[in-house]
């Protein structure tokens, strides 16, 4: 899923070029490439689709020049997850359609959906975990999510609550090849902090991060189920998908969807929802302070990137400052001098410059608005 704008990364990431075509690191990779190199050992290649907007096809193109052009989806408007992930699963439906023909067998899919901006550090966990979920969903007809194990109270993900074993209401699978794997209670909006330290303390609380896997028969029974609007849409292009005539059924249908989170229009709702609890250094790096937390820090924690910075009586801050374009190689990066100031966002890319606090940081929504409306 790569169509998001990344707005609480502004500047840095706009609608031009949202967060998960940018190297935040310095590696040389941008997200949406960490992403796909990090499933290229599991899933081939031409097995990889990626929905997107229409605006971003071609750097797609441009930065996984391996990927089959007709593997990227673009949606002509933003409806969310769950209409998202209906599109891809009705062209994984043509696909599988296709080689059931050439082949004359009975062929099927089971499915992973990530989003492209999140970073993983113990990759080879991470490989581990999601063989062990397309193993349990070949094997059982259920909605699986991975569930992260909470390292702090933090405010800024949603919360799984699993099922605990001994409960008479947790179908736990019968299995001891699946023995992590558990039945969800219910799932869980971001928290204020007070009730993010008591879903810590409480134990039985995973941070949701938005990974999923099914089977293909799984998901189309659940969007059938529980979003038939959104079914019925892509029922109508059944045999479109994978054809010249997809991308006019798309222009033309896809923005009647609902805007809608997976979440919400289906696994909230769903009998049989598990989750596997999982810890492989995951974080959706939605957000300035969350890059900070992830990144090199000095002995006082502060972090430069893209940038030189010196530090004078100052804790706990992140600067970021990209003038490419603005400067030549040989003139190198500029010089910042950061004094007297903690847990700050310094950051500046274009004409902008933001200076804002870190706890404050769910405001730079806000102040991207404001600033499309000074444009004008």
């Amino acid at each position: 899923m790569a169509g998001g704008i990344g707005s609480r990364f502004w500047p840095f990431s706009t609608n031009e070029k949202p967060k998960q075509f940018l190297d935040f690191f310095g590696t040389g990779r941008s997200l949406i490439q960490m992403t796909v190199d990090r499933f290229r050992p599991l899933v081939p290649i031409h097995n990889v689709l990626i929905v997107t907007n229409i605006a971003y096809r071609e750097m797609i193109l441009e930065q996984i020049p391996d990927l089959p052009v007709e593997n990227i989806l673009c949606e002509p408007a933003r409806r969310n997850t769950a209409p998202c992930i209906a599109y891809a699963t009705a062209r994984i439906r043509a696909m599988v359609n296709e080689q059931r023909t050439k082949e004359q067998g009975q062929r099927t899919a089971n499915i992973v959906v990530a989003p492209s901006d999140h970073l993983i550090l113990n990759e080879a966990e991470f490989l581990r975990v999601v063989q062990e979920g397309f193993d349990f969903v070949e094997q059982n007809d259920a909605l699986l999510t991975l569930g992260m194990k909470p390292t702090r109270p933090e405010t800024g993900y949603g919360y799984i609550q699993k099922c605990r074993v001994e409960s008479l209401e947790c179908r736990v699978v019968e299995s001891v090849k699946f023995k992590e794997v558990v039945k969800v209670k219910q799932f869980k909006e971001k928290p204020d902090l007070e009730t993010a330290k008591q879903y810590v303390a409480a134990g039985d609380y995973l941070w949701n991060s938005g990974l999923f896997i099914w089977s293909l028969k799984s998901i189309e029974n659940a969007l059938t189920e529980h979003l038939p609007e959104v079914a019925s849409i892509f029922a109508k292009g059944e045999k479109l998908m994978g054809t010249e005539q997809e991308t006019a059924f798309i222009q033309e249908y896809f923005p009647q969807c609902p805007n809608i989170s997976v979440d919400y229009g289906i696994m909230e709702k769903a009998k049989d929802v598990y989750v596997l609890p999982a810890d492989f250094g995951w974080s959706d790096l939605g957000t300035w302070g969350s890059l900070h937390e992830l990144s090199e820090k000095d002995a006082d924690g502060n972090v430069a990137t893209h940038c030189n910075a010196k530090f004078y009586n100052a804790h706990g801050n992140i600067v970021a400052l990209d003038d490419k374009g603005q400067r030549t190689k040989d003139e190198g990066q500029k010089y910042v001098v950061i004094e007297g100031v903690d847990d700050m966002i310094v950051a500046q890319s274009g004409d902008v410059l933001l200076v804002c606090k870190k706890q404050d940081e769910q405001q730079i929504r806000e102040f991207v608005k404001d600033y499309e409306l000074f444009k004008l």
